[in-house]
């Protein structure tokens, strides 16, 4: 007699593998990015949260009020920038801006009075 294999979720699979690969889980919402669609990013985000340790962890960590974060994670409304980019780095990540078809060029910098001071760029005004 055969025995059945116990089958599993695909979205469970999903946040297991990103939860123990980050680097892959950066790929995936860099990638989600890509797509036409913002929404997809909102779906990859979500998975990612989930395999961070979940909504209700991640909205602690990040300063944000649980029931606003499944709202702005269901696809049906536009997270604030600064949501996003709060529970990006309350998870490790970061959001980066990059020329379209290039990969990002890694410059060193110093910060002074206020100051960023890059390698072959004017000094921008931090606050």
């Amino acid at each position: 007699m055969r025995t059945r294999r116990k089958s599993r979720a695909h979205d469970d699979v999903i946040v297991e593998h990103l939860r123990a690969n980050p680097e892959e889980a950066a790929e995936y919402l860099n990638a989600s990015l890509a797509e036409d669609d913002p929404r997809m990013f909102l779906v990859a985000l979500r998975d990612v949260v989930k395999a961070f340790g979940g909504m209700k962890h991640a909205a602690e960590k990040a300063g944000l009020n649980r029931e606003s974060l499944y709202k702005a994670l269901s696809g049906k409304r536009h997270p604030r920038i600064s949501s996003v980019n709060f529970l990006l780095r309350a998870m490790g990540f970061a959001l980066e801006i990059k020329i379209k078809g290039k990969k990002p060029v890694k410059r060193k910098t110093t910060q002074t009075r206020g100051l960023v001071k890059s390698a072959g760029a004017n000094p921008v005004h931090v606050s």
